[in-house]
């Protein structure tokens, strides 16, 4: 009779040994059903699920395999497995999975002490769990570190009961946790849209412009309560154009030469297009503002409103569709479609009320550092780190990016 045996090893992490107990392993026939490896500070364990066939008694397999341990100085321990437990295991293949992410600059035992209390709550089994950042030097400051833990869990969960649980976790510890379902979409993701201010650039254009007309403060209040979802964006959008007539249009390329780059942001998007990834701005700003990023960071498509302007100065009036948040939402439709691909592949970043329809779209929807209205709404957010840490919600380690 076949006999099931899981086989954990422990101890300091060198090369081969996997290598060598495989090797034994083979020489007596024997199958193995799962196998596991982790190394944590030069420490390794790996587990072998392993099926010893009938022709071979366990006795001289496992004797080899703790002569062979023993010899490189590792540590090992055998428990017999029933053919009824290991069914029961096999049984749990095909449930769902989900992809739990972890962000802040530094992670602290509350943080995972609490996110596995809430998965363990919703009946959710850890599979795995991987760090995707770096080795952090304990010299370093923690404003200036990322790290990212991530989780896979099995079962059947509601996702929206989870985000509400873990938006309350991510606003009392300040960090960041997002929850996805790992499916197939999840590892094709190919189209990348962003909002333009307060989420490429940590400015709003048209304040910028209204500093310089000299109406900056009842244009900041106006586009204040439209980012908050108080006022329609297309009425205030008007209103605040309205507000820049008589603008020198010289001074826009200075502005644009000013205008501050989010942290993390160059980052994102030279590794985005290393990987293959297309990449686009959405914009209820100014075009020409969005060209101007285009140009520095290397963006594929830009949508925005025109600044109207006649002999060098700005009219006041609004030509053309305002690119608004339901603008937005339609033109990413026809971004997938131009790019062959499903709204499941892409992902929208945003800030603003007028981002929501987009973000809701979108394959993989994220509020970066947005306002309480639009982060409690979106299905994922960023709020303490850098736009870079969109890489780790797509599942990348800090080895695998520049």
């Amino acid at each position: 009779m076949t006999e099931l045996v899981l086989i954990r090893v422990t101890g300091a992490d060198r090369p081969g040994v996997t290598a060598s107990l495989s090797g034994i392993l083979a020489q007596y026939k024997v199958t193995i059903l799962d196998i596991g490896q982790a190394e944590i500070h030069d420490t390794l364990s790996l587990g072998i699920l392993a099926a010893i066939p009938d022709q071979a008694s366990s006795a001289p397999v496992l004797k080899d395999i703790l002569f062979r341990v023993h010899e490189m100085g590792l540590a090992v321990t055998f428990t017999p497995v029933t053919p009824e437990s290991y069914e029961h295991w096999v049984a749990q293949q095909g449930k769902p999975r989900h992809i739990i992410t972890l962000l802040g600059r530094a992670i602290e035992s509350e943080a995972i002490a609490r996110i596995t209390a809430i998965a363990a709550g919703h009946n959710l089994n850890i599979d795995q769990i991987h760090r995707l950042s770096g080795r952090v030097s304990l010299t370093e400051s923690n404003t200036s570190t990322r790290a990212c833990v991530e989780f896979s869990v099995r079962g059947a969960a509601d996702q929206a009961q989870m985000r509400t649980q873990f938006l309350q976790v991510a606003n009392e510890l300040g960090v960041d946790i997002a929850v996805q379902e790992d499916d197939v979409y999840r590892r094709t993701r190919r189209l990348v849209a962003f909002d333009m201010d307060s989420t490429l650039i940590e400015a709003e254009v048209i304040d910028e412009l209204a500093a310089a007309a000299g109406v900056g403060e009842q244009v900041a209040e106006i586009t204040e309560r439209a980012m908050q979802g108080e006022l329609d964006f297309s009425e205030s959008f008007r209103q605040r154009v309205g507000l820049l007539k008589g603008l020198s249009g010289d001074v826009l390329q200075g502005i644009a030469e000013r205008l501050p780059v989010t942290e993390g942001a160059e980052r994102l998007i030279s590794n985005l297009r290393a990987l293959g990834y297309t990449t686009a701005i959405l914009s209820g700003g100014f075009t020409y503002f969005g060209r101007y990023l285009q140009e520095k960071l290397g963006i594929d498509y830009v949508f925005a409103n025109e600044l109207d302007m006649q002999d060098g100065v700005v009219t006041g009036e609004v030509s053309g569709r305002i690119v608004d948040g339901q603008r937005k939402a339609e033109l990413l439709r026809e971004l997938a479609a131009r790019e062959g691909i499903r709204l499941e592949q892409t992902i929208a970043v945003g800030d603003g009320a007028n981002d929501l329809p987009m973000l809701s779209i979108a394959g993989l929807g994220i509020a970066f550092r947005a306002k309480p209205l639009v982060k409690e709404n979106a299905r994922h957010a960023i709020s303490n780190m850098g736009l870079d840490g969109v890489l780790y919600l797509l599942g990348y380690h800090d080895r695998d990016i520049s």
